[in-house]
Formats: structure tokens, C-alpha cells, sequence
């Protein structure tokens, strides 16, 4: 049995845990999957690869409004697919090599791991080590409906699909999430006929309800949008996929897309072996230093953040550096203030509470919306659905929330996280600088001037 300093579980954000700090530490890392991650292989990266050409492919079909006739010749998929991951697949593997062979303290197994005692792992080779400390960076997997599995169709995941050979004529996604919403606009700008089958109403209801029934407003324009509506039966047929759904409907199609969620892979390190607790969806128990419940052993990323992204993921393996190298000096994760985008057409980013948690709060709240229509360069995009919607506390000024859905809305969030983070009042955020006109952050300057406070 082998014995270490640290042994981290993951190849994803938990890779970057190894720095200069631990040069004297003998150090293991395990990794069962691809070698990166979920965001470099199968997430946020490739898929937005993805999102950038279907940007292109939609704006050619849509610029004839604004008085330009072009048109879309074809989208060369396979092109696509292998430009994205010749350039991916170099960097998981040259970040393997390195982890295997670039450093002597360290030393990969690429096995999958569970815990048979306090700080004790066995590995899937047959080996066993142990640690004087241990990391869980295991991220998390796609979730599948009984109904789909069950059914023995053939079917793809965000895992799988960006592989595929070519564009299929008809695709259905199952879920109305944030995958399923790129995927939809990734497929549906590439030329299939796309079917969104959400088990609720609206689509990306995990956002303020004003942008997501504008949202799904624009989705049933696009897309053929099923609600309230879950697959009861799924058959293979003699061309493709027939699908049955709880509403009496039914289709058929070429390639099925579950996005329906991810889960944690807690449940396949046998946690209980180590003291490790976990919430009723599976997310380890941490504290604000990401310690779990038992010593010496921290989490970070999906494996026990309510946040699936990477950037949080990030912010916590930075915490968890420090405070492994600092073990006297500890630091906490800052969560208050944690954005998200979703990379669809129309884009959509959010920060902080929606309009229905501020409310469910009891605290005073005033809200403002104004459209891009309503700025020198939305006039020139003619856009007349693109939003912006900030909440904020009459009596403090202070922002509450900041929602936006239109063209570049995960850059123009930026400014409102970094007032929120730092405690930059509207009016000053307003009045106390110069906003480039004719630009489009013009939306976020009349937005913030919208606002009704106390105290103008």
C-alpha cells in the first residue's frame, strides 16, 4: 500500500490544485475518464466552440431585416466537430503526459477509486493508497430518465453528441434546461428540425420568470417546443426513434439528445467508508473552507457545489490550494455574488436573486426592465425582444439582481457583478463614470438610471 502527502480524485479543476507549494509533497492524482475534465472535454469549451459557428450560421439566415441577403450555403459538420477537438484533445493529453511523467512527486492512476476506510482509497487496478490529506474533484454526469434507459433506444448526452458524424435531419432534446437550450440553437442553426420536450413551463425556469417566458416565446418561434410534456415510451424504428409523450402526442426523429440534468458522482466513491456525508441529491457536505465531514479531506466543483460551473469550480480549487499550503491561515469561498450564462440565441446571463426570491425574501425591492430597442445600437441591430432587468434596494441602493437576455449578454452581466461583488451603488455605477455611446452597454446605463430609489 502506497502512501502520499495528497491524493486528488479528478482531473478537472481538482489538476490544478499542483503548484509550486507542494513541490516537496508526494502527491497522486486519479482520474477514471478523459483527462480534463468536464469543461475542457465534454462542457463549456467544446460546446461553445460549437455556439460561435452557429452564431454565424443563424445571423446569415436572419440578416435579410436588415436589408443584407445572405444566405447559408451548408455548414461543414464534420469541419466543425474536428477543428474543435484537434485542438481539445492535444491539451487533455498533453496535460495527461505531464501529470504522468513531467513532475517527480507526482504520480497519475488512471482508475477509478473508492474509499475502504478513513483516508484509504482502493483503486479499480487492484491497488491500494492512502493519504495524509485527500481531494474529491470528481465533478459530475449526465442524469437519465428511467423511461429512456428502459427503453434500450440508442441515444446521446452532452458527453457524446458533439462527436457525431454529421448533422441530423430531425433532433430531439428531452429537457429545458440550459444544455438542452445550446444544443437547440447549435442543431437548429446548423439546418435540423429541432423538438424541445421540457417536463415544465417555461423553458430555463431557473431564470428570473420575465426573461424565461421571453425566452421560451422566442424558442417556440425557432424550435418545435413541447411543454409540460414527458416521454412515456420510446421505440426504435425502421428510420429512426419514435417517441411517445405524456401530452398524447408523439414523434419521430433521427437523434435523441437527453439533457435532463447531472448529478454527482459521489455515489461511486462508497463515501460512507470515510466519514463522508452527503445531501439528500448527493452533493458532499462542505464547510466555507470546502472541508468535508471528515478530516483531512476537502471537495470542490460539482462534486459538492449547488453551483455546476466551472468558474466556481475554479474559485474553490484556489481556495483549497491555499488552504492545503496554509493549513494555519485558512481562507473561505466567497459564493455571494456567482453569475452564469447561458450561450443560446438569444444569450442569457444572471446574477444574483431573481424578482421571485426577492420577493419570497420580504425585503423591499424595486425592479427595472428596459429593452436594447431603447439604445442607439439596438436601433441598429433592430432588436426588439433583447432585455435588460436589474433589481435592487430602494433604501441602499444596492443591486439585488441583474438578468439579461439579448446579444452579448455574458459580457454586458459584467459590470453588474462587479458592482454587486464590490458594493457599488446604482447611482453611482450610473452617474459616476461615462458609458461609450452609441454602445451597447448603453441598455445596462438606462436600466440603472430606471431604477426607483428612496433617494435619487
Amino acid at each position: 500500500m502506497t502512501h502520499y502527502d495528497l491524493v486528488i480524485v479528478g482531473s478537472g479543476s481538482g489538476n490544478s490544485l499542483v503548484g509550486p507549494d507542494f513541490d516537496d509533497w508526494q502527491i497522486a492524482v486519479v482520474e477514471e475518464g478523459t483527462f480534463g475534465g468536464t469543461c475542457l472535454n465534454v462542457g463549456c469549451i467544446p460546446t461553445k466552440m460549437f455556439v460561435y459557428p452557429a452564431d454565424l450560421a443563424e445571423a446569415a439566415r436572419t440578416s435579410g431585416r436588415l436589408g443584407v441577403d445572405a444566405s447559408l450555403e451548408r455548414v461543414r459538420w464534420a469541419d466543425i466537430r474536428d477543428r474543435i477537438f484537434g485542438r481539445i484533445d492535444p491539451i487533455s493529453a498533453g496535460g495527461r503526459e505531464y501529470r504522468a511523467h513531467g513532475e517527480p512527486n507526482t504520480t497519475l492512476y488512471e482508475a477509478h477509486a473508492q474509499f475502504t476506510g478513513p483516508r484509504e482509497l482502493r483503486l479499480s487496478t487492484g491497488q491500494s493508497i492512502t493519504a495524509d490529506r485527500i481531494v474529491l474533484a470528481t465533478g459530475s454526469r449526465p442524469v437519465i430518465p428511467d423511461a429512456i434507459t428502459d427503453s434500450g433506444v440508442p441515444f446521446h448526452t452532452s458527453d457524446t453528441v458533439m462527436r457525431i458524424d454529421e448533422v441530423p435531419a430531425r433532433v430531439a432534446i428531452l429537457g429545458g434546461g440550459y444544455i438542452s437550450a445550446e444544443f437547440a440553437h447549435v442543431f437548429g442553426a446548423f439546418g435540423a428540425q429541432v423538438s424541445v420536450i421540457a417536463r415544465s413551463a417555461p423553458l430555463l425556469r431557473h431564470l428570473d420568470l420575465d426573461l424565461a417566458e421571453r425566452f421560451t416565446s422566442l424558442a417556440e418561434e425557432r424550435w418545435d417546443v413541447r411543454l409540460n410534456a414527458i416521454v412515456t415510451g420510446a421505440s426504435k424504428t425502421a428510420d429512426g426513434i419514435a417517441l411517445e409523450l405524456s401530452d398524447g402526442s408523439s414523434l419521430e426523429v433521427d437523434l435523441l439528445l437527453v439533457a435532463t440534468g447531472r448529478r454527482p458522482n459521489s455515489d461511486r466513491l462508497n463515501l460512507a467508508a470515510a466519514g463522508v456525508a452527503v445531501h439528500p441529491d448527493g452533493r458532499i457536505v462542505v464547510d466555507a473552507q470546502q472541508r468535508t465531514t471528515a478530516d483531512a479531506i476537502w471537495a470542490l466543483g460539482d462534486a459538492s457545489s449547488e453551483h455546476q460551473l466551472k468558474h466556481v469550480a475554479n474559485h474553490e480549487a484556489r481556495v483549497v490550494a491555499h488552504n492545503l499550503a496554509h493549513p494555519d491561515a485558512p481562507i473561505e469561498s466567497d459564493h455571494r455574488v456567482v453569475p452564469a450564462a447561458v450561450f443560446t440565441h438569444p444569450q442569457l446571463a444572471s446574477v444574483g436573486l431573481t424578482e421571485a426570491q426577492a420577493a419570497a425574501s420580504g425585503r423591499r425591492f424595486v425592479t427595472a426592465l428596459r429593452g436594447y430597442g431603447s439604445t442607439a445600437y439596438g436601433w441598429a441591430m433592430e432588436d426588439n425582444s433583447s432585455v435588460c432587468k436589474l433589481i435592487a434596494d430602494p433604501a441602499t441602493g444596492q443591486l439585488l439582481g441583474a438578468h439579461l437576455m439579448g446579444e452579448q449578454a455574458a459580457t454586458l452581466v459584467q459590470p453588474l457583478i462587479q458592482a454587486m461583488s464590490f458594493g457599488l451603488g446604482v447611482r453611482e455605477m450610473a452617474r459616476g463614470q461615462y458609458w461609450i455611446h452609441p454602445a451597447l452597454t448603453e441598455v445596462v446605463e438606462n436600466t440603472l438610471l430606471a431604477l426607483e430609489l428612496d433617494q435619487s
